[in-house]
């Protein structure tokens, strides 16, 4: 099995980043009767709080948005006329079956130039600057893979198909793990070149034996997942703009 091993940093990473946010999903269990990424929070979609966070990273060069198929002219249109804020150009594509088919949709649309990748859930849409800044610095420092996470605070249990307790982990060195997951150009195509799903693309570096390294997130790069998570999303941008 080949793996990617960090490398020391090639250069500053201003202009070399793009980011695929990943807003193909049904959301079923927002319970929304639409694409979740098409609710709006704060009078905006999330989808476009995502594409907006993403654009507002310095070092972002480019934005591809991966929807569903049958919205694709409607927003590519809408982004032609109201480009995202900040100097990144976004670009609108169809998402597959599987949140990994999407990803990898979203990565055969990037500028072929640049060489730090971002995948980010649309659903985190109010992921701040910061938790950007820290992946793209670990990446460019020279880990392949670099994912957010927060420590996990409750206490863990393994269980058994019947729902038995089979052993209690060390939460200390748990992570509850979040998006943008960062990645080597080299690495992100590796990890997604034998076409495999998976919750995260993290996963798929660690099966390839890519290294994957854990920075700070952030509690407000929370996903919108719930209705409860709705009017959490609604209360934290109410409490920003005060």
């Amino acid at each position: 099995m080949s793996t990617i091993s960090p490398t020391p940093d090639a250069g500053p990473a201003h202009g070399r980043v793009g980011v695929v946010v990943v807003a193909a999903g049904s959301g079923a269990r927002l319970g929304a009767g639409q694409p979740k990424a098409f609710v709006a929070i704060g009078g905006r979609r999330i989808l476009d709080w995502a594409v907006a966070g993403a654009c507002a990273v310095g070092d972002v060069a480019q934005v591809v948005l991966v929807v569903p198929g049958d919205y694709v002219a409607e927003l590519t249109s809408t982004y032609a006329v109201s480009p995202a804020p900040g100097r990144a150009v976004v670009r609108v594509v169809a998402g597959g079956a599987h949140r990994s088919d999407s990803v990898r949709a979203g990565l055969a649309a990037l500028d072929p130039r640049l060489d730090i990748v971002l995948v980010h859930d649309a659903a985190r849409c109010l992921t701040p600057t910061g938790v950007y800044e820290r992946v793209i610095a670990g990446v460019a420092a020279g880990d392949p893979a670099v994912v957010p996470g927060l420590p996990v605070v409750d206490t863990m249990k393994v269980v058994d198909p019947q729902g038995r307790v089979l052993h209690t982990p060390d939460r200390s060195s748990l992570r509850a793990i979040q998006t943008p997951q960062g990645f080597r150009r080299a690495a992100l195509e590796q990890a997604h070149a034998r076409g495999l799903d998976a919750s995260d693309d993290a996963a798929l570096a660690e099966s390839c034996g890519i290294p994957v390294r854990v920075v700070d997130g952030d509690p407000r790069a929370f996903k919108v997942t719930t209705p409860a998570d709705l009017q959490r999303a609604e209360h934290q941008i109410a409490g920003e703009a005060t």
